[in-house]
């Protein structure tokens, strides 16, 4: 991509990003593709200053990255290819080291990892004045303090992809309290991989049988304990506690997983094998909340300061209770939004989507200045 500044008054967005796994890899390609739309219609030209995963970074060239240096650096990690083994590539001592070195004033540092090594980067950019995306979640859920550095400076701030992918969850749940409205309650499914699991289990399938079709549809994780152990759903839970205002850490939220401590050493093959003997158990859940007029659902719920995720039965007529598949869903009850709460559905997984996600809050943050 040519980086001559001001072309036809454009003004530039420099990015600096971390993460070039599956979102990150289609962020870039949804950037190339969108850069006449933001031409034309907001004036805008995103900068790559550097692209960085875990083993290093390739700073921008003298001559900037061309589209042809971009292809390339997109198909050696498609290939598997580490950053720092690119031509191009050099190691570096830490992610803030990056953001010291080659950030610039309007600078964006946008988080598509899955690691919590990121923290001194963002607080570092916001630090400088510059502004921050993030797709990964574990920033936001280590401890408090980290949450209000970052969230204290909600103008130069976006996560909005942390929780529910494309899914405008966390906007909305700022306008709610930005508004003064009350938050009462929060019920939500946020896996598309146990909304798939309870689907399946509400139509009578097995526990095992459903579990081992997703993966072998690649709907799980290559553990599918991932999943399963509910920690993902947690953490999406925690942030939407911390932006009610709720001062809470991980160890307080209540999880229950899909299965038993004693299988989490298992190798994935034996774990897959000994899914049958969870059959019977998840069975009598669905007939016990059958029973009661209900449906079983793996959701996350927010209420009077407590915090839990785990199989739940539901009224079957409620939002929660109508969801069948992979779509996300978040209930929404408040002073206004009540007895019935403000919904949220749709597609809360997939890299494309949580990639135009992070694409849509950078250009969210290119209007803040």
């Amino acid at each position: 991509m040519d980086n001559v500044a001001g072309i036809s008054g454009e003004r530039e967005k420099p990015l600096i990003l971390f993460g070039l796994g599956g979102v990150g890899r289609a962020l870039m390609q949804q950037i190339g593709e969108q850069r006449s739309l933001h031409r034309e219609r907001y004036d805008l030209r995103i900068r790559y200053l550097a692209l960085c995963d875990s083993s290093g970074a390739i700073s921008e060239p003298q001559d900037g990255f061309t589209d042809e240096l971009l292809a390339e650096i997109l198909q050696h990690k498609e290939e598997g290819g580490a950053l720092a083994s690119h031509a191009l590539g050099q190691p570096y001592e830490s992610p803030e080291a990056v953001v010291d070195a080659v950030g610039k004033p309007g600078t964006v540092v946008v988080d598509c990892t899955a690691s919590d090594e990121t923290v001194g980067a963002l607080l570092r950019a916001l630090e400088l004045g510059y502004q921050v995306v993030l797709a990964n979640k574990k920033p936001l859920t280590v401890v408090q303090d980290v949450y209000d550095g970052i969230s204290g400076t909600l103008g130069n701030a976006r996560w909005e992809t942390t929780v529910g992918a494309g899914l405008p969850v966390i906007a909305t749940l700022n306008r709610l309290v930005a508004s003064g409205d009350e938050i009462e309650r929060i019920a939500g499914s946020f896996s598309g991989t146990l909304g798939y699991l309870m689907t399946g289990l509400e139509e009578g399938r097995s526990y095992s049988g459903t579990v081992a079709e997703a993966y072998r549809l690649g709907y799980t994780e290559p553990d599918p304990r991932d999943d399963l152990g509910g920690v993902d759903v947690a953490r999406k839970a925690l942030i939407l506690a911390r932006g009610i205002g709720w001062r809470m850490d991980m160890e307080q939220v209540e999880i229950t997983g899909l299965y038993p401590e004693r299988m989490a050493g298992l190798s994935v093959e034996d774990f897959l094998t000994e899914l049958p003997s969870l059959d019977e158990q998840y069975r009598a859940q669905v007939e016990g909340a059958a029973a009661e007029g209900k449906v079983l659902r793996y959701a996350a719920t927010l209420s009077e300061g407590a915090c839990s995720v785990g199989p739940t039965a539901v009224a079957k007529d409620s939002p929660l209770g109508r969801l069948t598949g992979t779509d996300n869903l978040v209930e929404l009850y408040s002073r206004w939004y009540s007895p019935n709460p403000l919904v949220i559905q749709g597609r809360g997984a997939g890299v494309e989507a949580t990639a135009a996600g992070v694409l849509s809050d950078i250009v969210d943050l290119h209007f803040c200045r």
